[in-house]
């Protein structure tokens, strides 16, 4: 769908910790890597984090302002979904709409919710069964 995805981040060291467990779970490989950024690959697209540069540091990322809200991604299956889940909260790593979790997208919609360290929500959902 998609050749890549490119996100610049405030601390690369923070985020490629951060993502390197989950896209390692989600069955990518590291791609490419260098000085200033990491990407993951899976199939034919993969995902780029390549470290903000100082002079665009002073105004912090935000979901709510114009530009990208979340990134989803295809759960295997509900289990998948319950073991990241777990594995989140081992991590310390809030999981959003816990009141709803995890049903949180909706009575038919498996999923859970969470933030990187920059706060770019993600979701991970499972098929519908």
């Amino acid at each position: 769908m998609f050749h890549h995805v490119e996100i610049n981040v405030s601390n690369l060291e923070q985020s490629r910790l951060f993502w390197e467990w989950f896209l390692e779970e989600m069955g990518c490989e590291i791609f490419q890597e260098w000085e200033g950024g990491i990407s993951w690959k899976k199939g034919g697209g993969y995902l780029v984090f390549v470290q903000t540069d100082s002079l665009y540091l002073d105004i912090p990322y935000h979901r709510r302002r114009s530009g990208l809200n979340h990134l989803a991604f295809h759960a295997e299956s509900r289990a998948q979904v319950d073991l990241i889940t777990r594995q989140l909260i081992e991590r310390d790593i809030p999981i959003l709409y816990a009141d709803r979790h995890p049903y949180a997208g909706g009575d038919a919609h498996y999923a859970v919710f969470f933030e990187d360290p920059d706060r770019i929500k993600i979701e991970l959902v499972a098929p519908i069964e």
